[in-house]
């Protein structure tokens, strides 16, 4: 592991001083790109305004249309949390603005597969909807917006990953990501675009008459969804999306979410009015995220829509018993694909340049899980695969890949097609994260090809684990109110969270946890610190360049600063 400390303008930081930000956070944040006090501002005023969104004008006019003529109107959405996130701002936006028929329907995992197919299509017809609107899916769904329009069906697709060569033929289409789309934000999650089409919508319903500046519905209350499907995608945090999330977060802290969102908070355990990005992607993203892998996404997306307290409360109950599930079942399939990664190293310790496995046993719902785990366990581009249990689909396999930085996943599928036509039978995704379907016959032959486009592609830099960090910690600093203010500003994916790094003493180390945990204590510039490393079982030496995050930790009503380290330098 290359322990690196991140460059920090010092005129910047400087400058977000003389502001009035907090000099730590001034580092912090001219070290993560941002060169004006400006950027800070996440007032909702600041946000991009919908008319840059290619798409989405004509979207509004295509709903506005429907609602006029009283329509109905059938979302169809993914089965992740940005998708269930996207599917309950979709319904309740829609009946906001005044739409009187809306509906929704989620694909099975299993059965269905990803996007909008032509036999979801048929069933969105048989239910007797007009316009079919897609969320987090459809920018690779031409048959199925083919077959939705063949049965008289307005389509409406609004997506964010990345299209393929061909386009659906939709009455519209809203991604950031297609061809002459020049809106900045390119990285916002599935559940912000949906988001912006409402925001056009009423645009769009205002200039018809509908209503006026100071009449018309308010679409702040949807902001906790959209912060918490965002952080839960694991989307790029550019300035759009922080603004995006720091007012979804403001309003939770304030108490002003949605049922759904607080009987996550109790079931998760956590506190709404201290929430943090890192309750969003640890806490409550899981146990939405377990209703699509292991059982129906209606769960979480009806816990998200429910006006019902108690009903809210059951429902994230029920998450939270699927995601313990989850983890038990995670647990097994890490361990095995863990040791069938291992054994393909052969007498070499190193792992080869990208890793597929496979085993029968394997559940096609946790694939993705499994596969983070293993690339941030041996950092290589990884595929687990799993049997499909789709009915008749029992000699394929569906695959889910995790990337590590320098490596296009979807790129290199894309590549190992052209290589090798017939072997993917379906693939998507993006840089960081891809799935794909192939014969279980051919699983050879992908394992190959993709390894051979690894090879090509990266570079012993590329392969070597880095650590970006943000270098010492000065003494002053390790305050308890610090690490609360810390925890309260905007982290996550592409604007990581403060990580830490200098050489310390180990005064002494113990296993805690049966076993799994390293508990240390520290001298840190010669103070004494509390230390935990989680699932580190092997002791370190007596000096060592540590990185590490900060938090607090909670005893008898003291609370004390503890480091808890992510890595030690080689």
């Amino acid at each position: 592991m290359k322990i690196i400390v991140r460059d920090c303008p010092p005129r910047t930081a400087w400058a977000l001083e003389q502001a009035g930000v907090h000099p730590l956070l001034a580092r912090l944040y001219a070290a993560r790109g941002v060169s004006g006090h400006e950027e800070l501002d996440d007032a909702l005023a600041r946000l991009l305004p919908p008319a840059g969104l290619h798409g989405a004008a004509q979207a509004a006019r295509v709903l506005a249309d429907a609602m006029e003529q009283d329509q109905r109107l059938m979302v169809v959405a993914d089965y992740d949390c940005d998708g269930a996130t996207a599917c309950a701002v979709a319904v309740r936006g829609l009946r906001l603005l005044g739409a009187r028929h809306v509906n929704y329907l989620v694909p099975d995992r299993v059965v269905d597969g990803y996007g909008l197919t032509a036999q979801i299509a048929r069933r969105v017809a048989e239910r007797g909807a007009d316009v079919l609107i897609t969320v987090d899916n459809g920018i690779a769904s031409c048959e199925g917006v083919a077959q939705a329009r063949a049965l008289g069906l307005k389509v409406v697709v609004t997506d964010h990953h990345l299209p393929g060569p061909q386009l659906p033929e939709a009455d519209a289409i809203v991604n950031p990501n297609q061809p002459g789309c020049d809106f900045p934000s390119k990285c916002i999650a599935g559940v912000g675009v949906m988001f912006y089409v409402l925001m056009a919508l009423r645009s769009e319903l205002r200039a018809r008459g509908r209503f006026d500046q100071a009449t018309q519905p308010r679409l702040e209350p949807l902001l906790p969804l959209v912060a918490l499907g965002t952080v839960a995608d694991v989307v790029r945090l550019d300035g759009n999306n922080r603004r995006l999330v720091a007012q979804g977060l403001k309003r939770i802290r304030a108490g002003q979410m949605q049922p759904g969102i607080r009987a996550l908070f109790e079931a998760a355990g956590r506190r709404a009015e201290a929430a943090t990005t890192f309750d969003f992607g640890f806490a409550l993203g899981p146990r939405i995220n377990a209703a699509g892998r292991l059982a129906d996404m209606t769960l979480g997306i009806e816990c998200l829509l429910t006006e019902d307290g108690s009903r809210a409360g059951e429902l994230a109950r029920q998450l939270d018993a699927i995601n313990r599930e989850r983890r038990e079942l995670e647990g097994g399939m890490r361990d095995q694909a863990l040791a069938l990664a291992e054994s393909l190293a052969g007498e070499s310790e190193e792992p080869p340049p990208a890793i597929s496995v496979f085993d029968p046993d394997f559940h096609e719902g946790v694939v993705g899980i499994v596969a983070s785990r293993l690339k941030d366990r041996l950092h290589r581009p990884t595929f687990v695969f799993a049997p499909s249990g789709a009915p008749g689909k029992e000699h394929e396999l569906k695959g889910s890949g995790r990337s590590i930085p320098g490596f296009h996943l979807r790129d290199a599928l894309d590549l190992v097609a052209k290589r090798h036509p017939g072997v993917l039978l379906k693939f998507g995704g993006h840089a960081m994260a891809a799935g794909c379907t192939v014969a279980e016959e051919h699983f050879e032959t992908f394992e190959q090809a993709f390894a051979q486009v690894a090879q090509e592609w990266l570079d012993a830099a590329t392969l070597t684990r880095r650590l970006e960090t943000d270098g010492p910690l000065a003494p002053e600093y390790r305050r308890p109110d610090l690490v609360d203010t810390l925890a309260r500003e905007v982290w996550g994916q592409g604007f990581a969270p403060p990580t830490f790094s200098e050489e310390v003493q180990v005064v002494s180390q113990r296993l805690v946890g049966e076993g799994r945990h390293l508990s240390l204590k520290l001298l840190h510039q010669g103070q004494a610190v509390d230390a935990i490393w989680f699932g580190r079982t092997e002791p370190l030496p007596g000096e060592a360049l540590l990185a590490f995050r900060l938090d607090v930790n909670e005893w008898r009503g003291e609370r004390r600063v503890q480091f808890v380290v992510e890595a030690v330098a080689d």
